[in-house]
């Protein structure tokens, strides 16, 4: 059991003492002392808190906690170890504790994708369409596994190559909404899925604004696709501008419900975006080769050759590709150049390099 995670938990138990509090701790290097000698700060601390430090009562619950993370699969990293991710540190706020299942650790870089539950079928795809591009470029996307554009996100980043990340509302050990445990269990195999909730919580209201601001330190961007005027996704923009992190925002007709958050974000100051290009061009990426497919570029071109069109399932038959593989792929050569993308999910070729 690791005594400074250990140590940043039992504050995290006593009576006021928050998120930015703690931080401060830690970035004074008090913590320590501060556990070792509470009586000397009980004026700061008051009473209560000294006594649940001096009688063990903090120390014994977090390592209850501890426990029962270690029981459930879970990692747990505290503010200021070397896994805790360092943009999350920088935010006003950052969680003292983090608990996960997967790995954080990449070195990536990182930019969510936010909006509405009750997407519209283009919305959901657009979201897939963007994460899967950036995943074929290295970028891992970030997002709250929440219905709608979140898991369309998720799903689209799972079919590239990049891993991708889920941040609850509820402790790690607690999938919200239940139909998507089987997709959390595909992003924690190939990336993480974090909570800074303790195992054993339940979904609560208060707690989806509060975890927002984890995904906007967690990211390096915010792109927003859909969200009307109530959507939790304006919180996650509202917080990503006031950190500093870029906002993007897909627009649509004022008259379109879904498109009041993004048009709002755009008036207020974020990046107007039409599709992957833009992203990558503002992320000062220059469209690369797809990671991790090794397959020529030219078995999809050969099958599109005469600009004859032709469907994804069809070209899963002809070129022998996985669909993940192949979708990649296929993101790659229309950024490139190469294909194009028409109506129902037909693609032909769109002339040489």
């Amino acid at each position: 059991m690791d005594e400074r995670t250990l140590r940043i938990l039992t504050l995290g138990g006593l009576p006021g003492f928050g998120a930015r509090k703690i931080s401060s701790l830690v970035n004074a290097g008090g913590v320590d002392e501060l556990i070792e000698k509470p009586r000397r700060f009980a004026e700061l601390i008051g009473e209560p808190a000294v006594q649940a430090l001096e009688a063990g009562s903090a120390r014994a619950l977090a390592e209850q906690t501890l426990k029962a993370a270690a029981s459930k699969g879970q990692s747990v990293t505290a503010i200021g170890s070397a896994d805790y991710p360092a943009s999350l540190a920088a935010i006003y706020d950052p969680p003292p504790v983090l608990f996960y299942r997967g790995s954080l650790a990449s070195g990536a870089r990182r930019v969510a994708i936010v909006g509405a539950r009750g997407a519209t079928p283009s919305g959901r795809s657009l979201a897939r369409d963007l994460a899967q591009g950036l995943s074929a470029q290295g970028i891992e996307v970030v997002s709250g596994l929440a219905r709608g554009i979140d898991g369309s996100a998720h799903e689209g980043a799972l079919s590239g190559p990049s891993p991708t990340l889920a941040v609850l509302g509820s402790s790690v050990d607690i999938v919200y909404p239940g139909e998507h445990k089987p997709l959390a269990a595909r992003i924690e195999a190939r990336g993480a899925v974090i909570s800074e909730l303790p195992p054993g919580t339940p979904p609560a209201a208060s707690q989806f604004p509060t975890r927002n601001r984890i995904i906007v330190g967690l990211s390096e961007a915010v792109i927003m696709v859909e969200a009307g005027s109530r959507s939790g996704a304006l919180i996650t923009a509202r917080v990503a501008l006031e950190e500093g992190r870029d906002v993007l925002a897909v627009p649509g007709r004022p008259s379109e419900p879904l498109a009041y958050g993004p048009n709002l974000m755009i008036r207020d100051g974020a990046t107007l975006i039409r599709g992957l290009q833009d992203v990558l061009e503002h992320l000062g990426i220059e469209a690369a080769p797809a990671k991790g497919l090794s397959s020529p570029p030219d078995k999809i071109l050969d099958q599109l050759k005469d600009s004859i069109a032709k469907s994804v399932d069809q070209l899963i038959v002809d070129t022998g590709l996985a669909p993940p593989l192949l979708m990649a792929r296929l993101s790659e050569l229309e950024l490139l150049g190469r294909v194009e993308r028409l109506p129902g999910t037909l693609f032909r070729s769109a002339g040489p390099a």
